[in-house]
């Protein structure tokens, strides 16, 4: 079968160190300059759970992947609804935002961890998990939401800056 694929590759802050902010320890490689930090951490199951991102700000998205089993991505994203905490997205499909107290356990990411609910998907008892922390800085990164117009020019999106990456998804449907 014939697929095609796409990588999306970073660099943070060079190598992991020990990251004990949360109540689950996480390797964290961080680069506060870019807003942007690579966690990882292995899940226990426990709702109410918080990991250590190491961006010292408020991250405007995370996004959290299993690495063990065919679990999708969850995606915290600060503007999906008026409280994003409640709410998850799935980047790796098409559904519409889903409020569920199992992703973000109904948590705000403060300026030190993220919260985890329950579910398998971003908190699996011994399961390694990878998360993908950004904050918005001036000039670099933008995170917001906007309405589609149906016009063939579509809705103007201002970021400040020109973006070299563009990704959209879908909240509605």
């Amino acid at each position: 079968i014939s697929q095609t694929f796409v990588s999306w590759d970073w660099v943070a802050g060079g190598a992991a160190s020990s990251n004990t902010d949360g109540s689950i320890t996480s390797s964290v490689s961080a680069n506060t300059t870019a807003g942007f930090s690579i966690v990882t951490y292995t899940g226990n199951s426990t709702a109410g759970a918080t990991v250590g991102h190491g961006l010292g700000v408020v991250p405007s998205v995370v996004l959290v992947k299993s690495r063990g089993g065919s679990y999708g991505w969850g995606m915290y994203h600060h503007k999906n609804t008026s409280a994003p905490e409640t709410d998850y997205l799935s980047i790796n499909n098409s559904d519409a935002t889903v409020d569920d107290v199992n992703f973000w356990n109904d948590t705000a990411p403060t300026s030190s961890v993220f919260s985890l609910g329950g579910t398998d998907a971003i908190n699996k008892t011994s399961n390694s998990h990878v998360a993908y922390c950004f904050a918005e800085k001036k000039g670099y990164s933008k995170f917001g939401q906007y309405e589609g117009n149906a016009n063939a020019d579509g809705t103007f999106v201002y970021t400040g800056f020109l973006p070299a990456w563009f990704m959209v998804q879908n909240i509605d449907a």
